[in-house]
């Protein structure tokens, strides 16, 4: 077990590392637009179902810490966009939970149902599914990057490594 929480939680960092990476990176001038398409809401809708997935309970218990609401669950765009601070402790919220998520991963938990019924998955399979989804949008953002500034973040190979442009 300690081999593949190890293992899962670098590639898991990396994932975030890149999201984090391309945030950064990310000027003002790419930053703004109308949302669901623009840099700022695809940030925020990757690290609202990061959180969200990291949670141990269920959609009705779950609180995105402020000043996030619930919208994304609600199908609404937010009232506002969000700035590059904001998000950038949110992703940091994010890899705090991750951490203590994989540090009490056992083979139980592991193997159990995970809090969301529409997902049909396991825990460990829903960890997957999860870091699969940031790793999706931090493409995303990273190609974005790349088509209006023809620049963007290094890959990112382990969890930890520092943004590279």
């Amino acid at each position: 077990m300690d081999f593949w929480r190890s293992a899962i939680r670098q590639q898991f960092h990396a994932a975030i590392d890149m999201l984090g990476n391309a945030i950064e990176a990310c000027p003002d001038s790419v930053w703004s637009g109308q949302a669901p398409r623009a840099f700022w809401y695809l940030a925020f809708h990757v690290l609202f179902f990061l959180d969200l997935y990291l949670s141990e309970e269920g959609e009705s218990r779950f609180h995105p810490p402020p000043p996030f609401g619930l919208t994304e669950l609600e199908d609404v765009l937010p009232e506002r966009a969000y700035g590059k601070g904001e998000l950038l402790c949110y992703l940091e919220h994010c890899r705090k939970k991750l951490d203590t998520v994989i540090a009490g991963m056992t083979e139980a938990w592991v193997a159990n149902a995970c809090p969301f019924p529409y997902r049909d998955m396991s825990n460990g399979e829903l960890l997957l599914y999860n870091m699969r989804h940031v790793q999706h949008h931090a493409a995303q953002l990273n190609m974005l990057l790349r088509q209006k500034t023809d620049s963007a973040p290094d890959w990112v190979s382990k969890g930890g490594q520092k943004i590279k442009a």
